[in-house]
């Protein structure tokens, strides 16, 4: 990385030059058209007059997103350093859009990527549009709970020895419920069959700051990770970060993301990265400290009520619940009888409180950067009134949340293959040629190439009769699904 040891955490190079431009009152002839927010004033009241005044277009001041020589480029190193990675890339399509660029920039037609199944579907996505073939590590399930666990170092193991000629391993780090798999392990198996190892760190942006937390991918020597800095770091939604490692080409990945993402990269959004960044760096130890200590106490306090089960690093094994994520306050719900997607909604419409996402045993209040105490008794004392008031038997609540599929041919050829509308509840046996998926978490249940079974069928009318927010059919009911004609 250029300049290494001469970086200030205390610069925010792109919040600086936009202060700067907003100073010198330039005269725009250029795009947006909205001119500094004078051609829209209802967009302006609503959004602010200080914010739409820099939603401004590249120019040489500002630098250009696309290829950076200036103070985004200052900011893509600064937020190297802060990460230790020899590399950063500021992402303004989310980080949907720093996955799919991971896997891009390692994977072409008809190479394989061992990755476990409960992948968020950015990372089929990108399976699609490149053609690569997905070797899946099944995870462990824990029955008790409903959730999907890591990658098992062994299994890790087993599918590389059965496709050495796989390129790349993926690693969720952390799961949308806290689980971490043996990183470090599963990174020095991959490198020593000559692979990537690629992290989905869209829930692991505070690893990287806080004391007492899991390791980073960047820490365990992954080769890229996409880190949802949105999500636990405070910046602007849709805003993300790109790491690579040393042995990464930095131009060729700038030339993947430049396939796909925007040549009209939202300066909000970057100074948001860039101003986020600066305040991990200089007080994240501190912020996580008080995140833990928060979420600690609510785990406690929820276990207290009765009848949930707030869990937390006591699933550790050391091997498919390698570590655990202690900011993610994950609640286990099926033993007062409701659904997590249930007690979402009662939350929500009841005591106006909205969490992260609720699933058919758990539901998860995503803790981070911007929480305080109050609201967090608040969540306590609704949890206590919930169980109080809709506590019911449980008969009858499925439990199983992962299923294992069986692939038939690659997302890339079921997706572009000649398909057919059925039924969902007649489509046992056929090959699925679309996504279908609750959103929150955004794991497909079903994926493009696998064939579909009783089980699933029943997982998704349960699913939709609870209330999840289906999402992925070309069916906007969800009653039909694209299979192979």
């Amino acid at each position: 990385m250029e300049n290494k040891g001469k970086l200030d955490q205390n610069r925010a190079p792109i919040y600086e030059a936009l202060e700067m431009f907003r100073d010198m009152r330039v005269v725009p002839f250029d795009v947006p058209g909205h001119k500094h927010g004078r051609g829209n004033p209802e967009l302006t009241a609503f959004l602010g007059e200080r914010c739409v005044s820099i939603d401004v277009n590249s120019m040489k001041p500002l630098d250009n997103l696309c290829h950076p020589v200036s103070v985004i480029r200052e900011a893509e190193d600064l937020a190297a350093e802060a990460f230790g990675a020899a590399h950063s890339f500021l992402m303004v399509g989310g980080t949907t859009s720093a996955v799919q660029s991971m896997v891009l920039s390692v994977c072409k037609r008809g190479d394989k990527i061992i990755l476990p199944r409960n992948v968020h579907r950015s990372v089929i996505n990108a399976l699609v549009l490149c053609g690569a073939i997905p070797v899946y590590v099944n995870p462990e399930v824990d029955v008790n709970l409903g959730i999907s666990l890591g990658m098992k170092r062994d299994q890790v193991a087993k599918a590389i020895s059965e496709n050495p000629d796989a390129v790349a391993v993926l690693v969720n780090n952390p799961t949308y419920y806290g689980i971490c798999s043996d990183l470090k392990a599963i990174v020095d198996m991959a490198h020593k069959a000559g692979m990537y190892c690629l992290a989905d760190e869209a829930h692991g942006t505070h690893f990287y700051f806080g004391e007492d937390l899991p390791i980073s991918a960047m820490a365990a020597g992954a080769d890229m990770a996409a880190v949802s800095m949105h999500k636990s770091g405070g910046s602007l939604t849709q805003s993300s970060l790109l790491l690579t490692g040393a042995n990464i080409n930095e131009g060729h990945v700038r030339q993947i993301i430049n396939l796909t993402q925007t040549t009209s990269g939202s300066y909000l959004l970057m100074s948001s990265l860039d101003i986020s960044r600066r305040n991990l760096a200089l007080k994240g130890k501190k912020i996580f400290a008080k995140v833990i200590a928060m979420a600690d106490y609510a785990r406690e306090e929820i276990n207290a009520i009765g009848g949930y089960y707030a869990f937390g690093r006591e699933l550790i094994n050391r091997d498919s619940v390698y570590d655990f994520d202690s900011t993610k306050l994950s609640v286990h719900t099926r033993d007062i009888g409701l659904a997590g997607i249930e007690v979402y909604d009662l939350l929500r419409d009841e005591y106006d409180i909205q969490i992260e996402f609720g699933d058919i045993g758990n539901i998860l209040a995503y803790l981070s950067i911007g929480d305080r105490m109050q609201e967090l008794e608040r969540l306590v004392s609704a949890l206590a009134e919930i169980r109080r008031r809709y506590q019911k038997d449980t008969a009858g609540l499925l439990s199983q949340e992962y299923l294992a599929p069986e692939v038939v041919i690659s997302p890339q050829e079921a997706f572009y293959a000649n398909k057919k509308s059925i039924p969902i509840h007649a489509s046992e046996g056929y090959v699925c040629s679309e996504f279908i998926m609750c959103y929150p978490p955004g794991i497909p249940i079903l994926a493009p190439g696998e064939r579909i079974t009783k089980d699933i069928i029943q997982y998704i009318e349960y699913a939709k009769a609870k209330g999840c927010s289906m999402t992925g059919p070309e069916d906007p009911e969800i009653e039909n699904v694209n299979v192979l004609a």
